[in-house]
């Protein structure tokens, strides 16, 4: 009976997982849910260790429907988008209050030829310390909306931006965009997301919403790529069904989707999750990802290789 009671969160967390059905207070839990499912391996390893054959096979099936959730994000895809086209690498950086280091974001950029860098959390003085770090050297191009705390964001490139600008969201935060005009290919639509965190249960519905209305990938205009703090993984059905709306996320297609990017929070001892994300339209492939500290800031950067389609 014991086996059991251990057994019945790991069901309850199954069952909403695949229905999409976290709400309240349940939605900042399932961000852990990559922890959950290696847990949920517990029980079923007991009710068999034990002969318990009829908890055992129940507790097998809780596992494997919890595993096959998270697993697909450590396994490249077979289709990772076009191959062939023109290369364009871009970034993503939570700046935490403007703080993070820039001179380590600046090197990133150098070192990783990237072409495209959005910024989250971005004041005043972290755009002055990206200017000071020579940022402008490597992007010339930007769209910047800097803001206070957190409520700012940034957009650089390498190559002219047309059609710049800056929403702000349901949830406050601004998010930069611009159309990038990449050498011999077509333009491509880039924004730096930035949805509002489910920090508390009264914001749960502008949380959801703010996800919902983040522009799809829209096969009338040019490609898109969303770039940024999502507040969400890909236990959050708001996530996923962003994603469906013609994107795929970089780091699972590339099997590097259980990479931690926030976290751990001041110092406690509370595992890393996955809220920051490359969302690339699907006419764009993805070729590479990779995920990087980035002192004074509790965001770790990506950085996805991208093959954006050729100019005709």
């Amino acid at each position: 009976m014991l086996l059991w009671f251990f057994l019945l969160p790991f069901l309850a967390w199954a069952v909403i997982r695949l229905g999409g059905w976290e709400r309240s207070f349940i939605v900042q839990l399932f961000a852990f849910t990559p922890y959950v499912a290696a847990a949920a391996w517990i029980p079923a390893i007991l009710a068999l260790a034990t002969r318990r054959w009829t908890v055992g096979a129940v507790a097998v099936v809780i596992a494997l429907l919890l595993t096959a959730a998270v697993l697909p994000r450590a396994l490249p895809d077979r289709d990772k988008g076009p191959a062939t086209g023109t290369r364009l690498t871009v970034m993503t950086s939570n700046m935490l209050f403007g703080g993070a280091d820039a001179a380590t974001i600046v090197k990133l950029v150098s070192e990783h030829d990237v072409a495209v860098l959005a910024v989250q959390e971005f004041t005043t003085e972290g755009k002055e310390a990206l200017a000071a770090a020579g940022l402008g050297l490597l992007l010339p191009y930007s769209s910047l909306a800097d803001e206070p705390m957190a409520d700012g964001s940034g957009l650089y490139s390498r190559y002219p931006l047309t059609d710049a600008g800056a929403t702000k969201n349901g949830g406050g935060f601004r998010q930069a965009y611009g159309t990038v005009q990449v050498p011999d290919a077509g333009p491509v639509l880039v924004e730096s997301a930035h949805p509002l965190a489910p920090y508390a249960r009264s914001v749960l519905g502008q949380w959801r919403e703010d996800l919902l209305a983040e522009p799809r990938a829209d096969r009338t205009e040019a490609p898109r790529v969303l770039l940024g703090d999502f507040n969400a993984t890909l236990d959050h059905g708001p996530l996923r069904e962003l994603i469906s709306r013609g994107y795929r996320d970089a780091a699972d297609a590339t099997g590097k989707g259980l990479i931690g990017t926030w976290g751990p929070y001041d110092g406690k001892p509370i595992p890393p999750v996955t809220i920051d994300h490359v969302l690339a339209d699907q006419r764009i492939g993805v070729r590479e990802v990779s995920v990087h500290a980035i002192p004074h800031s509790d965001h770790r950067a990506i950085i996805a290789g991208l093959t954006v389609p050729a100019a005709r």
